[in-house]
């Protein structure tokens, strides 16, 4: 009964309205930013290193644009890039990834606009900047109940909802390489996720920093020898993957529509664009201007989609470790490792193994691990910051009172990461989609209405540069912004 609602629910978000959503809200923001994605990849890698201002007794302001980079990227560097990858390819089949490939390559304007709001409209808070969707939607367009539901949105897909997706995936993979019971692995993450979260925003940016980049270099570095092994069908792969997108080949053309939905999703749920998780991580970062750090985000996109998750995808296609299956029917079409059957995460270990024999399955779940466990943190980050904003806005919050939110809040993220690794995959998968789902339809639309100021915003970077202004600095009145809440924290009773 569970199962049957939940794909109920799933199947109504996911319709192909969402679908469309997404990518028509991608291409327009592409064209009113002039290709910016494009323009500004240059620019996307020098504004990660932007310097944060110090306060006048020497501390410093919120995160780094590098650390506020790292845990957006953390967050989106994860199971969606081992086995969301796999999945696609399961119920997409090759095609899948040339629409994720189109959603990255879109999206990265997407998350140019939520990271450049999300800037534009942050809060002072403990020395520290908060701020994302919901405080766009509530100063942007006047909508403070919008706002309101969408943190309490966010808190519940990335409290409840996102974390189990994780841990499942990294189970799966434990189990696949050293047999760990599901429990186990699951009391494992948690357990190390408690020691990291309890340090709040600043810890996390600090690990995110030093193991997110690493890990990702690692996976994409070892994916290059396997494709290199493989070289002689690379030019095959990349055909089928274009031609599958289509449906030009027989059994693509049967799945055309689970090919573009899976790619869709996939993507979306690897890449966060248009999410707004992204935009929270943005926020927090102590940036010159909004755009600088629309543009480190929009890099992220590229790397998480076009660089790991396309690593994933050539190193399981070129190795033909998977199997594709009727999304409706469960029938399978191909048979490329029938004993894998929906193993998804044992795609990605079988191809790894095909090079480092006998280790390869162990190697990727150390990988997942990894990526998991900053996931994860990121997902903590989007809760944390979300709670701080409800409890901003409430007349009669109080430190206390939101102290022991954030506990509670803590506790029952650790809870879901636990329950995550002892549930089936498919029911998990679906909860995680419904997540991301419902959090994009608020956030791009809302993205829609506002895309002026975050186009008004580049354009006013853009324009001082040529100026000759080195690092253009954001003038909040300039674009009828009350900035008080930059400066001051609004007090909470004790």
């Amino acid at each position: 009964m569970f199962e049957r609602i939940v794909s109920l629910v799933n199947d109504i978000i996911w319709s192909p309205v969402l679908v469309v959503l997404l990518v028509g809200a991608g291409l327009y923001f592409t064209f009113r930013t002039r290709f910016v994605q494009v323009r500004r990849l240059k620019e996307m890698v020098r504004s990660l290193f932007a310097k944060r201002e110090k306060n006048p007794d020497g501390t410093k302001k919120g995160i780094s644009s590098f650390e506020a980079f790292c845990v957006a990227l953390s967050g989106r560097v994860g199971t969606g890039n081992i086995v969301g990858v796999a999945t696609a390819l399961a119920f997409g089949g090759p095609g899948a990834i040339f629409w994720m490939w189109i959603i990255a390559f879109f999206g990265a304007s997407t998350a140019f606009m939520e990271s450049t709001l999300a800037q534009m409209y942050k809060f002072h808070h403990r020395n520290t900047y908060r701020g994302g969707p919901y405080s766009y939607i509530e100063h942007g367009l006047n909508l403070k109940w919008l706002g309101i539901l969408f943190a309490v949105v966010t808190v519940v897909a990335n409290c409840t909802l996102l974390p189990t997706v994780q841990a499942n995936g990294v189970s799966s993979a434990l189990g696949n390489a050293f047999n760990i019971p599901p429990l186990v692995s699951g009391l494992g993450l948690a357990f190390l996720l408690g020691l990291v979260i309890i340090g709040g925003v600043r810890g996390i940016a600090r690990v995110a920093s030093l193991v997110t980049p690493f890990m990702a270099l690692a996976y994409i570095l070892l994916s290059l020898v396997i494709i290199a092994l493989h070289i002689d069908q690379v030019p095959a792969v990349l055909a089928s993957i274009v031609t599958n997108a289509f449906g030009i080949q027989p059994v693509a053309g049967g799945i055309l529509g689970s090919t573009i939905m899976m790619g869709v999703k996939r993507g979306i749920y690897s890449n966060e664009a248009g999410q707004g998780g992204g935009a929270i991580a943005s926020a927090s970062a102590d940036v010159p201007h909004p755009a600088r750090q629309g543009l480190a985000q929009a890099f992220s996109v590229y790397v998480d989609t076009l660089l790991v998750c396309t690593a994933t995808a050539l190193m399981i296609l070129c190795s033909g470790t998977y199997n594709i299956f009727d999304a409706q029917s469960g029938e399978m079409l191909v048979a490329g490792a029938p004993e894998l059957g929906s193993n998804y995460v044992g795609y990605t270990q079988a191809a790894v193994d095909t090079v480092l024999h006998g280790v390869g399955s162990q190697f990727v779940s150390v990988v997942l691990v990894f990526f998991v466990f900053t996931t994860i943190m990121a997902y903590y980050f989007y809760v944390e910051s979300s709670i701080v904003y409800l409890f901003y806005r409430s007349k009669h919050a109080t430190k206390r009172g939101e102290t022991l939110t954030i506990w509670v809040f803590r506790i029952l993220l650790l809870g879901a990461t636990v329950f995550g690794a002892l549930k089936e995959a498919d029911t998990i998968w679906k909860l995680g989609d419904i997540g991301v789902g419902v959090m994009a339809w608020i956030n791009v639309v809302v993205l829609l209405f506002l895309c002026p100021k975050g186009v008004a915003a580049l354009r006013d970077y853009e324009r001082r540069q040529k100026a000759g202004e080195a690092d253009p600095v954001f003038r909040p009145a300039d674009f009828g912004i009350d900035s008080s809440s930059w400066e001051e924290e609004k007090p909470l009773q004790q």
